[in-house]
């Protein structure tokens, strides 16, 4: 879309909202032209849109496997480099029992530490740029956030005020 407008319509409950998030896509809006503000939680599933994808359970995953490595490699590799092989009493060159803690301990310090910053990154935290905020989010309403081609403006706005949008109005991206 060369022309595009930015607008925003306010609701106060949930259920408008998301009859106006299907009625966009109806009206030809795809998923990525849409987006909700709210000061509430909501999951996508309640306002019929998709799944949001993250690659933090990747991140995670990958932080386990270096975290197992890492055990690994003091449980197998580490005892070889002494010069003099330690056996304590009748026990294996490499016991079961430690070397089970041992793996657990350093594959879920591994995925712990790379979730944090799985979950840091994926937040773009810190964000300098102008977000999308809605005074009237914090008040407990919901706010339809939605590019447009310009000269089909009117037709949204109607579109918004019939499902119950309490305003629609062109959004101005405001710093935080």
């Amino acid at each position: 879309m060369a022309d595009t407008v930015h607008l925003l319509a306010v609701f106060s409950d949930l259920e408008p909202a998301a009859d106006a998030i299907d009625q966009l896509r109806a009206l030809g809006l795809s998923d990525n032209d849409i987006n909700t503000i709210s000061g509430v939680p909501v999951t996508e599933a309640m306002l019929g849109r998709p799944a949001a994808w993250s690659n933090v359970p990747r991140i995670a995953f990958g932080g386990a496997i270096l975290g197992m490595s890492a055990a690994a490699f003091l449980v197998f590799i580490a005892p070889h480099w002494y010069p003099y092989p330690i056996q304590v009493g009748t026990q294996a060159y490499v016991p079961g029992p430690p070397s089970f803690v041992l793996f657990f301990e350093l594959t879920m310090l591994g995925m712990l530490l790379s979730t944090f910053l799985g979950v840091f990154l994926e937040s773009y935290f810190p964000n300098y740029r102008p977000m999308n905020y809605v005074k009237e989010a914090s008040d407990g309403k919901i706010a339809v956030f939605f590019t447009c081609p310009s000269e089909s403006k009117d037709k949204f706005t109607k579109t918004m005020n019939a499902l119950g949008a309490e305003k629609v109005e062109v959004a101005e991206v405001e710093q935080l």
